[in-house]
């Protein structure tokens, strides 16, 4: 054994057995190894016996150092008095390599395989917000010199009305700074110039996106609209032979959109300086140069020149395009310028078929209407294959698939009126349910609230509809979406005694096993189980593992992110408000919200009433992300990314801290921070 070492606050993992012991090799082999990686942070002491003899005596009989560890560890370590094998490790405060001593012992680790696991969890990469050497990740700021009695004209001044500067302008404003934001537009070579905020929003992503809409819609015109039937005619299938062909391009004026998309910046333009004034940040629009480490001088439109004096300043001024480097380089302009046992075949012979499990997924079919004449009336199961126009529609129910046909519907541009007996999007979040309701409306679908059809009859070639409040109309169609129920009715399940729910004919089942214990349920015909494609395929496959596959993983149904793409698109994942607070109670549930005008909405008059809108609602003594729900375009897209976050376990302080891709709806999500409890207006300001 080597000679001992100086006490140190390293981790001191010490190793005893005898040398021809394999497991006392292998526990030594990964202690070195990691040592060998981890200099700073672990040490490796041996103590190596000749024989199983010596190294028996050392622990047991002579020395007893196991007894003497078990009592230095408080009233006798049972786990390390019992240990008789080799190896034996502990942690220490020393690296003395002296077999006797016991007194410096700090944890008792146990045999190899202990031993093993310790290094498992040693190797683990460190928790967030900490470096990857395992110390806490702080910046280490110098001292500035910053008093808050000093004498300057601003606490900090900050360079550039950019988006980054105009963001940290009003977080030091809110914090009690007193702020300046200094910003000029020099013009470009070409003679461009903007307002207030920066690249992004005068000539970079905000222009820049809104030009890429105008070529996707003119895309969408002329490649994509006469195949999904817009604007065909039957002259024009019959002069194509029963084909479609792409619409020929239209016409675009350059002037107009150019026009539109200025007017749009000039708004936020003026946006920004309002929401500086508001957040009482000073906005000086001057040209500054630094005249000492305190002090810019400035200059204006009119060349006159003056002074500013500062305790801190931030620059923020961003970039410009780099010129063309050759002979008439300037006359180049740039991008700032421009589921029975039975079986009966078709015939209707019968036959058996045995099995040592099964698996029902026979899913759900829609619940017919109960009143006189329900027959005429058609679902779900029936709009998308119908052999003729549905014409003026009556959709029954409120749904999201009575939302959802009725919204596209009325995109292609039918009479469409909506039966509401109760709420909208039962089981969904009621603002965000509010919220759709309101923007249907706006497109024109009717809303017959609180009614429920009584009777349809048959008029000439319409269909006459008598509702619950005495008043009628009449209809070219009738869609039943009032909910839907287990397509159990014919699997003989009273056979085998399976249980189901009287309510809907849906399967009750814990892990998707039934009462009888070799039946299964996935998917829609399961009773709780959301009714979407996705979950029915993920439990499926978890249940195949699980009877297969030796795994025990169950399915995860709270944190399911789902989309109802009504006109305004919905995305969520989590609870609902309403569920959050039953589960957890009011005063432990903070709900941060926003409402926003996506960037695509912006130039269509027609679009200046509607509104994107976001929550978070968080635990508020864990911060915990309980739920999330979105509306505004690509509700999917957006929602997606952010089910992964949910079943991580995000914080709010995730999102808050995750750096958004700009300009998207999808980062409303990081820039939440007005409370429902705060009474402050959640509309969103600036880009």
């Amino acid at each position: 054994m080597t000679s001992a070492a100086a006490a140190t606050t390293k981790s001191i993992i010490h190793v005893a057995g005898y040398s021809s012991c394999g497991f006392y090799r292998r526990a030594a082999s990964v202690v070195a190894s990691l040592s060998l990686l981890f200099p700073h942070r672990l040490q490796l002491v041996q103590h190596e016996f000749t024989s199983r003899d010596e190294f028996r005596e050392w622990l047991i009989h002579g020395t007893n150092f196991r007894e003497r560890v078990g009592n230095t560890l408080g009233g006798g370590n049972l786990r390390a008095s019992a240990h008789s094998s080799s190896p034996f490790c502990w942690t220490s405060n020393t690296a003395d390599q002296s077999s006797n001593s016991a007194d410096s012992v700090l944890e008792f680790i146990g045999g190899c395989d202990d031993a093993l696991d310790w290094c498992r969890k040693f190797a683990q990469p460190p928790a967030p917000s900490t470096s990857t050497d395992g110390e806490a990740n702080i910046a280490e700021m110098v001292p500035d010199g910053h008093s808050p009695s000093h004498s300057y004209d601003y606490d900090l001044l900050i360079l550039g009305g950019g988006s980054g500067g105009l963001a940290a302008s009003k977080e030091a404003a809110k914090l009690g700074a007193k702020v300046a934001v200094l910003d000029y537009v020099k013009p470009s070579p070409a003679g461009s110039k903007w307002g207030l905020g920066g690249t992004c929003v005068n000539v970079g992503c905000i222009p820049k996106k809104l030009m890429h809409n105008a070529a996707l819609l003119n895309g969408n015109y002329v490649h994509d609209q006469p195949h999904y039937g817009i604007g065909v005619t039957p002259e024009s299938i019959e002069a194509n032979y029963g084909m479609t062909q792409d619409n020929t391009a239209a016409t675009h004026s350059w002037d107009m959109l150019k026009q539109n998309v200025q007017n749009h910046i000039r708004g936020l333009n003026f946006k920004y300086r309002v929401d500086l004034r508001e957040k009482e940040v000073t906005y000086l629009n001057l040209l500054g140069k630094f005249v000492d480490k305190n002090t810019i001088e400035t200059v204006d439109k009119k060349g006159n020149v003056d002074t500013v004096t500062f305790s801190r300043c931030m620059i923020a001024v961003g970039g410009r395009p780099t010129p063309l480097n050759c002979e008439g380089g300037e006359m180049a302009i740039s991008s700032d310028d421009i589921f029975s046992l039975d079986r009966e075949d078709k015939k209707g012979n019968v036959d058996t078929v045995t099995f040592s499990r099964c698996m029902v997924a026979v899913g759900g079919r829609p619940t017919p209407l109960n009143c006189e004449g329900g027959e005429m009336a058609i679902s779900s199961d029936d709009i998308f294959s119908l052999d003729r126009d549905p014409g003026k529609v009556l959709c029954v129910g409120a749904s999201y698939i009575s939302l959802e046909c009725a919204g596209f519907l009325r995109g292609i541009g039918k009479d469409v009126t909506v039966a509401v007996r109760s709420i909208l999007l039962r089981g969904f979040d009621r603002e965000c349910a509010k919220l759709i309701g309101e923007h249907m409306k706006d497109e024109g679908i009717v809303f017959r609230e609180e009614v429920v059809p009584t009777k349809l009859e048959k008029v000439g070639e319409k269909i006459k509809v008598t509702f619950s409040n005495g008043e009628s109309d009449e209809y070219d169609t009738v869609l039943a979406a009032i909910g839907r129920s287990g397509d159990t009715s014919k699997l003989g399940l009273e056979n085998v005694g399976v249980a189901v729910n009287p309510k809907n004919s849906k399967i009750s089942a814990k892990f998707e096993q039934t009462s009888v214990p070799n039946i299964y349920a996935i998917g829609d015909v399961m009773d709780g189980c959301p009714e979407l494609t996705p979950v029915a395929i993920h439990a499926g496959k978890a249940l195949s593992r699980r009877l297969f596959g030796g795994s025990n993983q169950a399915m995860d149904y709270r944190n399911i992110c789902t989309t109802v793409f009504t006109p305004l698109e919905y995305g969520t994942v989590g609870y609902s408000e309403d569920e959050a607070i039953a589960e957890f109670g009011e005063e432990s549930v903070t709900v941060y919200h926003k409402y926003f005008i996506p960037l695509e909405w912006s130039l269509s008059p027609s679009r200046g009433s509607h509104q994107g809108f976001c929550k978070a609602i968080v635990n508020k003594h864990t911060d915990k992300v309980l739920g999330l729900h979105y509306l505004g375009p690509n509700a999917g897209e957006v929602m997606q990314g952010f089910g992964t976050a949910m079943k991580l376990g995000c914080k709010f302080e995730d999102i808050t801290e995750t750096v958004g891709i700009h300009p998207t709806t999808a980062e409303e999500f990081t820039t939440l921070s007005i409370t429902k409890e705060s009474g402050e207006d959640a509309a969103a300001s600036g880009c």
